[in-house]
């Protein structure tokens, strides 16, 4: 299998300045490149380092230099040209036409939950594998997120669905089924329906272990439980998942910070002591009806924000 005459990885800043020296000593021409630290050239091969931590290699010297600078000297491991036979080694069934589906905002106490679901093909799983695609958890920085989100959208050409249950519907069907699995497994139902419509031929989806798989099947129609589901522990190693979270967790950001403009504040991530104070700041103003609007009211935050005693 021929390697790719391209690579992208993410690099801490202290790993950006190391590659920088180590092809400033190897007579790289180093210059400017817009978002970028700085751009190296030689001998028609360009790496780019961008100030979101991306680090990007283009040109036929691509492999030389990754597997003789940027692997040995930086990264300190051998992955480059490898991604696909480890993959097809360790999960072949990856590589076949499937939809994954995973969440994001499930455990963060401010924004919506968003699920999504993508179907790919064996181009398709090449494609984003090459490209960086992982489990949107191991990625911290919001503006790869987007960047990969942005890419994973092109090579899907359509094949994916989006929903997004903001905090006041969240909160008025919370009320209703009382139980998150349950809402989740709504939501993933849903989600793969609206794919099925647009992917007849999809055989079967992926999704993680979040509860019974009895609680999914109940929620889909009849063309969602024509397809096998399977459910599985650290599910977003399959691609189609790993494609599915990194367009939840885009969108979650996207409608976080949006909320939080309405709101005039910042909204933090997750359910850590600062949220708590952004809460109660909230909570202070407008009280439990602020909140709803932009929070998940069943999370014990809700009741420390509004100065509550703790439920037993």
């Amino acid at each position: 299998m021929p390697k790719p005459k391209s690579y992208v990885c993410t690099l801490t800043e202290e790993q950006i300045e190391q590659l920088r020296v180590a092809l400033d000593d190897r007579n790289w021409s180093l210059g400017e490149a817009p978002y970028a630290h700085w751009k190296a050239t030689q001998d028609k091969t360009n790496v780019v380092a961008y100030c979101s931590g991306k680090v990007t290699v283009q040109g036929r010297g691509t492999p030389d230099m990754v597997q003789f600078i940027l692997e040995p000297y930086i990264l300190g491991e051998a992955r480059y040209g490898y991604e696909h036979i480890l993959a097809e080694t360790e999960n072949p069934e990856m590589f076949q036409p499937h939809a994954g589906i995973d969440e994001s905002g499930k455990g963060d106490y401010f924004g919506p939950l968003v699920i999504a679901c993508a179907y790919v093909e064996e181009e398709t799983a090449r494609k984003l594998l090459e490209i960086g695609v992982t489990d949107s958890k191991a990625i911290k920085n919001d503006r790869r997120i987007a960047d990969l989100a942005d890419q994973t959208r092109a090579l899907l050409r359509g094949q994916f669905e989006v929903i997004a249950i903001g905090p006041a519907a969240y909160n008025r069907l919370y009320a209703k089924i009382g139980n998150v699995n349950r809402l989740l497994a709504w939501g993933h139902a849903q989600a793969l329906e609206n794919l099925l419509e647009r992917v007849p031929e999809c055989p079967r989806a992926i999704s993680d272990q979040f509860g019974r798989k009895e609680t999914v099947i109940r929620a889909l129609k009849e063309r969602g439980r024509a397809i096998k589901l399977e459910q599985r522990t650290k599910a977003e190693s399959d691609i189609a998942v790993a494609a599915a979270s990194v367009l939840a967790r885009h969108e979650f950001v996207r409608r976080l910070e949006f909320l939080g403009k309405d709101a005039g504040r910042a909204l933090p991530k997750g359910a850590s002591a600062k949220v708590v104070a952004c809460a109660k700041e909230i909570g202070q103003e407008g009280g439990e009806e602020a909140l709803a609007q932009v929070a998940k009211l069943h999370f014990r935050t809700t009741r420390q924000a509004l100065g509550l005693p703790p439920l037993d």
